[in-house]
Order: C-alpha cells, then structure tokens, then sequence
C-alpha cells in the first residue's frame, strides 16, 4: 500500500479542496469541440457493462477526449482538434525555459484565456466516475488532462499525470502559488493592456499575434525574481519517474483498465497500457477514433463518454 505522504506528494489535486463542487449539475453537453459518432449501440452497452462488473479494482485512465463534452478542445480529435483546425503547435518546454519572449507570449495568451478555461466544469463523464470511486468500484484514476475537471468533480484517488493548470511554480526555488493568484499579478502589472483573443487552444490559452503581447509584462518570482511555469508537463518535458512509479504501483493493485477519452498516442500514458498488457489485465477503450490501444484492446467502443458511462451500472465490489 501507499503511505499518505507519498500520496499528497504525488496526487496534489487532493490538497486544492476549494476547487470542488459536491453538488455539480449534470448539464447539457456542449459538442463544439467534439466528433461526430454514432449513439451507444444496445450490444456495447452491454459488453462495457459486463467489464465494469467484473472489475473489482478498477484502474482508469482519461484523456482529452473526456473534457471536450465540457467545451475544452483536444489536440487531435479528428476535423475539431486544435491540429485539424489550425497550424498552431503547443509551447515546447525548451523553448519556455530558453526564451524570454516565448513565456511572454504564452503568458499574455494564457491570460486573456484563463476567465474561460479556468469557468469550464465537469461534465457526466467526470461525475460518474467520481460515483465509482465513491463505491468502491474505481480503484485509481489516472488523468491525462491539466484542466482541474476531476477534481472538481470530487475524485480524489487521482493522478494528475501531467500537472494541473491551476498551479504555478518557480523554476529556481520551488515556490508555489494559485493559477488564480497569478491573474491578478497579471492584472496588476498589465492595467491597461487590453487583447482581443482569435481561437481557444486546449490547454487554457488563446490566439493573439506577436504585436498584441508584444508590451505584455510577466511577474517574476515574489520570492527569488525565478522564471514562473505552470505546474504542467509540457510537451518535450517528462513525466517525474517518482511520479511514474506511484502509478504503477496503482495499476498493479488493480484488476483492469478502462480507457476513457484518450487516443494514448503520448507515451507517458501509452506505457500503463502496456504494462496493463505485460500483466495480462483486461483493457477497456472508449474514445471516438482509432488509438494506439486497439489491437491488443479486450473491448473498443466508439462513443462519447458522457453518453456511455452514465448507461453503466456500477454496485460496491464488496457488498
């Protein structure tokens, strides 16, 4: 098992209670940012509901895919994907630490976005599985995702594998500080600045050009003038191998996997797939689209997951 140091070390979600709603409404979808597929066939339905139930210890792991049904585009969905739409690229983490004017432009960017981004709230999907884990059902939940959506939802035996957008930190000492704490340094440093924004990206920000960030002013570190990073993964980063390792010892206490909004082409997720597979644990995929999980998948279902995992019914395993 795992001590509760470890776990507040590793899943910090857990900390930031404030970000939670107990009592989310389950509202309409919004399908901007998601494909097209057909509705939940009767026979899927029923075989994702024979995996659930025969899942004690359940290990998910979720994508963007899961947050699109909350208005948060993905990066590769096919035809509304911020790939498909745009020739726009994610910041590369070298190129934040390197460049001065880079961080300036995605924090002028982040900015403008960050009312939106940070208002989007947890859709079915995110609140079913928060039920599962109340029940017992859902042993671990790995999210792909840096958008708080789960944890908001309640979930709380979480990994957020990528860091969440909603926390700050100092690349030279460490210092930590809310995302929404920043916004108003932001705004107090940028009284008069003023941007109009063409296109949301997924991961918070917008599209502005260079000449609109271009008197855009960064705060530094309150407490050693560092460079200020959200605490996420950027693309090019890697995965801490403490943080790995605490997820595998998850998926090893468990009896399956369920895949839920993911294409799992980023290997930092796509390598508890494989380890699933080396342990011979059954393997569920819901994702609209191919992924890289398919062929030695148990069971594909092409659908929304806010349309198919509210039709599951989930009992405590051990009652």
């Amino acid at each position: 098992m795992f001590s509760a140091r470890k776990l507040s070390g590793v899943c910090r979600a857990v900390r930031f209670r404030h970000f939670r709603s107990r009592s989310v409404s389950r509202t309409s979808p919004n399908l901007a940012f998601v494909p097209a597929c057909l509705p939940p066939d009767p026979m899927e339905v029923e075989e994702l509901q024979r995996f659930v139930s025969n899942s004690k210890r359940l290990f998910v792991m979720t994508g963007a895919g899961i947050s699109t049904e909350s208005g948060i585009p993905d990066y590769r969905s096919e035809g509304v994907g911020l790939y498909a739409r745009t020739d726009r690229r994610p910041i590369q983490h070298a190129e934040f630490v390197r460049s001065a004017s880079a961080r300036q432009r995605y924090w002028a960017r982040n900015f403008v976005g960050w009312p939106q981004f940070s208002s989007h709230q947890p859709n079915t999907a995110h609140l079913v599985l928060r039920d599962w884990e109340k029940l017992g059902k859902l042993h671990w939940l790995v999210t792909q995702n840096v958008d708080a959506l789960h944890t908001k939802a309640g979930s709380q035996r979480m990994t957020e594998l990528h860091g969440c957008t909603h926390r700050v930190f100092c690349l030279a000492c460490g210092d930590q500080i809310l995302r929404s704490e920043l916004q108003e340094h932001f705004e107090a440093l940028n009284p008069t600045w003023k941007a109009e924004a063409f296109g949301v990206a997924p991961d918070g920000d917008v599209f502005l050009t260079d000449e609109q960030v271009h008197n855009f002013q960064v705060p530094a570190c309150r407490k050693c003038g560092g460079i200020l990073k959200p605490d996420v993964t950027f693309f090019g980063d890697t995965v801490s191998r403490e943080k790995v390792n605490f997820v595998h010892e998850r998926l090893a206490e468990s009896d399956s996997m369920l895949v839920a909004g993911s294409s799992m082409q980023v290997y930092s997720g796509y390598r508890f797939a494989l380890a699933a597979r080396e342990k011979q644990l059954p393997i569920a995929i819901l994702n609209i689209g191919p992924t890289r999980v398919d062929h030695f998948a148990s069971l594909k279902l092409n659908s929304r997951c806010g349309e198919l995992l509210p039709l599951i019914v989930a009992h405590d395993p051990t009652s």
